[in-house]
This record gives C-alpha cells, sequence and structure tokens, in this order.
C-alpha cells in the first residue's frame, strides 16, 4: 500500500453501483490493503502464533474469505452449502501460508464484488434470514454487516500481527 494514497473511500466514486454497494467494495479494498502491509514478513508459522491466547492471523483472514462467502449467500436469499459449513469448520486450522491466505481472501473478495455488482437497489429492503435460527434481516442490512464485520477483522488481524512481530522468540 502507497502510504501517501488516501484511504479507498477518498480516492473516487464508483460511480457504476449503488453507493451501499460502493461502501462494501471500499471496505474490501482497504481490507486488502491492511492485511498485505501489517502481515508483512510474518512467516507460515507466525501466521497461526496466538499471542496472549488470541485468535491467530491466520484465523482472521481465513475468517474474512469465509465469512463474506456466508454472508453474501444470506444476501442473495440463498441458504449455505455443505461446502461452506465445513469450510467454516476448519477456520482455525493452521498451516497455510501468508500468501496462501492473501490470494485466498483476495479471490473471495473479487467473487463478492462480482456478484455485488449484479444486485439491484430495488431489492435492498427485501427481508433475508440467518443462520439456522433463520435470524431477520435485510438484503441492506446484510451488506453491510458484510463491510463492517471484515474490517472488525482485519483489526483485530493487524493487533495480533503486531503482538507476533513484538514477541522475540517468534520475530
Amino acid at each position: 500500500m502507497d502510504k501517501n494514497l488516501p484511504e479507498p473511500w477518498l480516492r473516487g466514486t464508483i460511480s457504476d453501483v449503488d453507493p451501499v454497494v460502493a461502501q462494501v467494495l471500499y471496505s474490501f479494498q482497504q481490507a486488502r490493503e491492511d492485511i498485505a502491509s501489517f502481515t508483512q514478513g510474518l512467516t507460515a508459522e507466525q501466521m497461526w502464533v496466538q499471542p496472549v491466547g488470541l485468535a491467530s492471523v491466520g484465523f482472521h483472514v481465513r475468517h474474512i474469505a469465509g465469512s463474506v462467502d456466508r454472508l453474501l449467500t444470506y444476501a442473495v436469499g440463498r441458504r449455505l452449502s455443505d461446502e461452506q459449513l465445513a469450510t467454516l469448520k476448519c477456520e482455525k486450522d493452521p498451516g497455510a501460508s501468508r500468501e496462501e491466505l492473501l490470494t485466498a481472501m483476495d479471490r473471495s473478495l473479487r467473487e463478492a464484488e462480482e456478484v455485488m455488482r449484479t444486485l439491484s437497489a430495488a431489492a435492498f429492503n427485501e427481508p433475508r434470514v440467518v443462520g439456522r435460527k433463520k435470524l431477520p434481516t435485510t438484503m441492506a442490512g446484510l451488506l453491510i454487516h458484510i463491510a463492517e464485520h471484515t474490517q472488525r477483522h482485519v483489526g483485530q488481524a493487524i493487533l495480533t500481527a503486531k503482538l507476533v512481530l513484538a514477541t522475540a522468540p517468534y520475530a
């Protein structure tokens, strides 16, 4: 990330999508840049360290990819597949390298962006349900949650990466 650039949402308007969708797209670009920047130099082992019992950086990056996919599935009115549920169960499994995790996250975000660019703002107030309990929300509620949930895990990944790098045995 070029430190001289403003944050993605200040780099110009994404005019070919609804403003709600645009904010999610900005959030994704911010996630890509921040995760890449703050994990620079972490080894595969360091990606999976859990300092003071925190979830690993690897978990957060993998969870971003998986949660975006799952939440978008609900946003378009579908149920989770067996494959998505299996992926959820493996998010904490260590082993993937930084590059593998960043590639998987980027792929998930790009696939989500493609779907989001096809959504109609007229459907934003349509009801949606989440999870086995079928908790109520709307398409717009899910899209906004995708952005904020992604950023929540970016922040946690940054903090964990800083702790890992500051811890002598892992540095």
